[in-house]
C-alpha cells in the first residue's frame, strides 16, 4: 500500500507512530507531511527507517500518488489538530482512505464521514477497540510460549521499538515469536491488535488475556508491546492492565538516556531504576512471577557512539541486568538472556 504520513511539526522526534511506521510496517511511503521541513527527506533526519520526500500537506502530492494518509502522530490525549482538516479533507477527495491512532474517531466527524461515503474511501480507526471485551480470567500464565513484556521508566521511551526489534531479531535467529500489538503504532504495523487505552478499564487486563490467548499456543515467544510507565501521574491504569493481563514470564525495561522527569510532566521526577525494578516485579507478583531480566535504552539523542557505550554501560550496572540500544548497538545480548 501506498502512504503518506501526517506529521506536522512534530517529525522526527514527536512523531514516533511515523517512525515505527517507516522503520516496520510493510507501506510504500510516498512522503511525509511535514510543513516544518517541507523540501527536505526523512534521511536528513533519520538514516535507518524508510526514505521519502517531506512535504507542505496533501495537496502537494497527484492526486492518484497514494493509497491512504496515515496519521503518524498523536499529541498526549489524542486529539484532533484541526489544522490537519485540510489534509485530510483533500485525501478523502483523491479517493485515499484515511488510518488514524487518535482517541478523536475520523468515522463520527460529520465532514469525513461524508466525504468518504462520496468517494467510496475507509476511515479507519484504529483506537477503537472491540465492543465484546470482557474481564480477565487470570489465564494468561498457562499458555505454552514464553511471554515477554516490555515496560518503560516513562511514555516514549522506546517500548514499541524494543518490541519490535527483538521480535523481528527472534524470528532471524530461527524462533517462532510474534508481537502482541496493544497500541496505535504497533497495530498500524502489524494488522491487529488491540488498543489497550482506550479500553474500559475493567476490560483492559482481559484484552490484553485475550490477546495472549489467541497467539500463545501458537508460537514460542511472545513480545508484548508495552504502554506508559507503572509511575506515570496520567497513564498508570493502562500500564498496569498490560502487566497483570500478560502474566508476563520476563520484563524488559525500557528507558531513554539523560531522560530525569515525565515528558509533559516535568514536576515529577523519574525514579532510580532499581526503585523502577522492585515496583514492577512487587506489583506483577500476586498475579504472575514476572522478572526485568533485560533493558533497552534509547541513546538517540546522544550523537557520539562513545557517549552511546558509557550510557548503555551504567543503565547496565544500575539495572543489574544486560542492557543496549536495540537500533544502535543490535538485540543480541538481549536475546541471549530471554530466548
Amino acid at each position: 500500500m501506498r502512504i503518506a504520513i501526517l506529521a506536522h511539526e512534530k517529525f522526527p522526534d514527536r512523531a514516533k507512530t511515523a517512525l515505527g511506521v517507516l522503520r516496520y510496517a510493510d507501506h510504500d511511503a510516498v512522503a511525509v507531511l511535514d510543513w516544518d521541513n517541507a523540501g527536505g527527506r526523512v534521511a536528513d533526519f533519520v538514516s535507518d527507517v524508510q526514505d521519502a520526500p517531506i512535504v507542505d500537506g496533501m495537496d502537494d502530492l497527484e492526486p492518484d500518488a497514494v493509497d491512504a494518509l496515515l496519521i503518524g502522530i498523536a499529541p498526549i490525549g489524542g486529539g484532533f489538530d484541526e489544522r490537519w482538516r485540510g489534509d485530510v479533507r483533500t485525501a478523502l477527495e483523491d479517493g485515499c482512505d484515511v488510518i488514524s491512532g487518535l482517541h478523536y474517531f475520523l468515522a463520527e466527524d460529520e465532514e469525513f464521514a461524508r466525504l468518504a461515503a462520496e468517494n467510496d474511501c475507509e476511515l479507519r480507526d484504529v483506537r477503537n477497540p472491540p465492543d465484546d471485551l470482557t474481564v480477565a480470567e487470570g489465564v494468561a500464565g498457562e499458555v505454552d510460549a514464553e511471554v515477554i513484556l516490555t515496560v518503560g521508566t516513562d511514555c516514549s521511551v522506546g517500548k514499541m521499538t524494543t518490541t519490535m526489534e527483538l521480535a523481528r531479531d527472534a524470528r532471524a535467529a530461527g524462533h517462532d515469536a510474534a508481537v502482541i500489538p496493544t497500541g496505535q503504532t504497533g497495530i498500524m504495523i502489524e494488522g491487529w491488535g488491540t488498543p489497550i487505552d482506550r479500553v474500559v478499564s475493567d476490560f483492559t487486563a482481559g484484552a490484553v488475556e485475550e490477546m495472549i490467548l489467541e497467539k500463545g499456543n501458537d508460537h514460542d515467544y511472545l513480545f508484548v508491546e508495552g504502554q506508559g510507565s507503572i509511575v506515570h501521574p496520567a497513564y498508570s491504569p493502562v500500564t498496569l492492565g498490560i502487566l497483570h493481563g500478560s502474566m508476563a514470564d520476563s520484563l524488559v525495561l525500557c528507558h531513554e538516556a539523560d531522560r530525569e522527569a515525565i515528558h509533559g510532566y516535568e514536576s515529577f521526577s523519574l525514579p532510580s531504576i532499581p526503585t523502577y525494578v522492585d515496583l514492577y516485579e512487587s506489583v506483577a507478583e500476586p498475579v504472575a512471577t514476572s522478572r526485568v531480566v533485560a533493558g533497552a535504552i534509547n541513546t538517540a539523542a546522544l550523537e557520539d557512539d562513545d557517549a552511546a557505550r558509557e550510557a548503555v554501560a551504567a543503565y547496565t550496572d544500575a539495572l543489574g541486568a544486560p542492557a543496549t540500544d536495540v537500533i544502535r548497538f543490535g538485540t543480541d545480548e538481549l536475546l541471549e538472556e530471554l530466548c
